[in-house]
């Protein structure tokens, strides 16, 4: 049946109504929107975030909207930000349990502003990095340049994406209550829950996407957008 909650950490003035959706019918949704997409300031690269902890899984998502996407006709290019942390020396320089640290130091956001937004400002090459770094072998990935032809979209997907003035046309938040993000994040990964209540408190995700799926129950998604 269908939900509500209100944004957490955010002034509220009213119910967010959710409905349910399955998650083909909502990557189709996605999809026919994104046809029509255009960049807001006169490029040619439209650019969408599937914001999410990683316990949310938005990648899944971004990669099944790039898959229909992609049998619509319409190229796109996903990227995630596990492909853009910083070396080990700066990530974990405070240790490998820094909340601080995980919330503004461990994604290279100069690289991504460097290597995925900026070639698709307008006047852009189109010339984008997929990854940078291999965060398990701590070393560059030396994956090629993908050359996005004018109308390709960029889907860029990861944690914490709202938070940064990233120039995107739409924003997808997929949205875990606290209980159950902390139910789903694995035991190593629980100390990066605190982090996920400050994005909550400073950036309200929530009320600050286009398009917000609610995966508490990940058979059951709901959403409103």
């Amino acid at each position: 049946m269908p939900g509500s909650f209100p944004p957490t950490g955010t002034p509220h003035h009213g119910l967010v109504r959710f409905e349910p959706i399955t998650w083909e019918r909502l990557t189709d949704t996605l999809a026919d929107r994104l046809l029509d997409l255009e960049p807001g300031d006169g490029g040619a690269w439209p650019r969408v975030a599937f914001d999410g902890a990683p316990a949310a899984r938005p990648g899944e998502l971004a990669t099944a909207v790039g898959e229909a996407l992609r049998v619509r006709g319409r190229p796109s290019l996903v990227v995630g930000t596990e492909g853009f942390l910083r070396p080990a020396s700066l990530r974990l320089e405070y240790g490998h349990e820094d909340v601080e640290a995980y919330y503004s130091g461990w994604f290279d956001t100069g690289a991504l502003w460097r290597e995925v937004f900026g070639p698709l400002d307008p006047g852009g090459t189109g010339r984008v990095l997929p990854d940078l770094w291999d965060s398990r072998a701590d070393r560059a990935t030396r994956t090629p340049y993908t050359q996005l032809p004018p109308g390709a979209l960029l889907l860029l997907h990861g944690p914490l994406l709202l938070g940064h003035w990233f120039p995107f046309d739409l924003t997808v938040h997929v949205r875990q209550s606290s209980g159950a993000l902390r139910r789903r994040t694995p035991q190593g990964e629980q100390w990066t829950l605190p982090a996920f209540d400050r994005y909550e408190t400073e950036t309200a995700p929530a009320a600050a996407a286009d398009v917000v799926v609610r995966a508490d129950d990940p058979r059951h998604p709901a959403w409103t957008g």
